[in-house]
């Protein structure tokens, strides 16, 4: 169980950091900063994990 939390975790923040990085890249060259990339990955796995929490609440009533 906590392995599979932890594989999602690191799924996430991947998949955001490279999205992130990828439209930064396109839309806005030679502007973006590792800082951005990072933050705005964090704060898409943190909603992530929010929205599973919620879901899981909402299942249980």
């Amino acid at each position: 169980m906590i392995l599979r939390e932890l594989f999602i975790a690191v799924l996430a923040f991947s998949a955001f950091a490279s999205a992130v990085a990828a439209y930064l890249f396109v839309f806005h060259p030679a502007t973006a900063t590792l800082k951005e990339v990072l933050s705005t990955a964090f704060t898409g796995m943190v909603g992530v994990f929010v929205g599973r929490w919620l879901e899981r609440r909402m299942a249980r009533g």
